[in-house]
């Protein structure tokens, strides 16, 4: 690149404001983004949600919400702007755990007798043409995971040649009113109407896939929320996902890992169960349920005498790719978020 390309060649660059919603807690982040870099992680903040008496669960989130929403805008905003040189966001991407998610996938096939060329047009056709509303849930976001062309996955599938086309695809469903009210709450706050949204277990899926590009079957178990969810990966494609509606205490091990257990025989009775476990947990609990799944004989599940392997996820896993910046403890499911958006941006 000459002088003259460098001088006046402009660097994409962004900020962003991260919401993470699960059953029991809200957190906030701002993140900068600016190209060639990994993102920048400013500013962490999480709350819980204290239900106070019989109010509806969602009034005590979206109370705890506009909590964090001001604290985001005293604290965080000037740590941006000493960052990035301004303290504004261009946009704010909500991520929203059970119970008011659901995330489904499904495979979309298309099939012709003479060879065609498969196009992005063509994906975005079938994709609205086989979308089915949800009474009461809002369509948040549908993701291509995968592309399998001709019986063999395709990582750069566009413009290709093919017979047969399989597309894989997982749905992000949100409470309709839910996400109206968190929506109005933030456009109140943020000076931006660009709010996505998108279910957790499907950021989180997408995320992982980018963390930990080597390992093509895996099991992501996620009991970071109150709620526990299993993701099945299998040849790099997701092919299953559990999300479990009832209400686990987390603190309490034995039923919870009770749980898991039941979750993956009736996994195994459709599947071929992987031998990693990723298990998305706070750092300062991902040991004890850890040594309890190690104590729980997982073996006879993949009829062998050899356990699985569990790797408790850390933010040490995420550091290579986003980098924050803050003395404050790290905050897993904001890392994955950050991490979730840099590879969103740069598809």
């Amino acid at each position: 690149m000459s002088f003259f390309s460098r001088l006046f060649h402009s660097t994409k660059k962004e900020s962003l404001v991260l919401i993470d919603i699960s059953a029991s807690s809200v957190a906030g982040a701002y993140v900068h983004c600016k190209e060639g870099e990994i993102p920048a992680l400013l500013y962490t903040r999480r709350l819980p949600i204290e239900v106070r008496g019989d109010e509806p669960h969602e009034r005590a989130m979206l109370r705890a919400l506009d909590v964090l929403g001001a604290a985001l805008i005293r604290d965080g905003a000037p740590a941006l702007a000493r960052y990035a040189g301004s303290g504004s966001a261009d946009a704010i991407l909500v991520s929203i755990d059970a119970p008011w998610q659901e995330t489904k996938v499904r495979t979309e096939v298309l099939e012709r007798k003479n060879p065609f060329t498969f196009t992005r047009a063509m994906v975005t056709t079938a994709i609205e043409k086989t979308s089915v509303p949800t009474p009461g849930k809002l369509l948040a976001d549908e993701s291509i995971i995968g592309t399998i062309l001709n019986g063999y996955e395709t990582r750069q599938p566009y413009g290709k040649r093919a017979r047969r086309a399989s597309i894989i695809v997982l749905t992000s469903l949100i409470d309709e009113k839910v996400s109206e009210s968190i929506v109005t709450s933030l456009r109140s706050l943020f000076h931006t109407r660009n709010v996505l949204s998108i279910a957790g277990s499907s950021l989180r899926y997408q995320a992982m896939r980018t963390a930990f590009p080597h390992e093509r079957s895996a099991l992501i178990l996620d009991t970071i929320g109150s709620l526990l969810s299993i993701s099945l990966v299998r040849r790099g494609l997701l092919v299953a996902v559990t999300e479990v509606k009832e209400n686990i205490p987390v603190k309490d091990t034995d039923p919870l890992v009770q749980k898991i257990v039941d979750e993956f025989t009736e996994l195994a009775k459709r599947f071929p169960l992987p031998r990693t476990i990723f298990l998305l947990d706070r750092e300062e609990d991902a040991p004890s349920l850890e040594k309890a799944l190690n104590a729980a004989k997982l073996a006879g599940l993949w009829l062998s005498d050899n356990p699985p392997t569990i790797v408790s996820v850390s933010a040490s896993h995420i550091s290579e790719f986003v980098h924050q910046t803050t003395p404050a403890s790290a905050d897993l499911p904001l890392l994955l978020m950050a991490l979730y958006w840099q590879h969103r941006s740069s598809r």
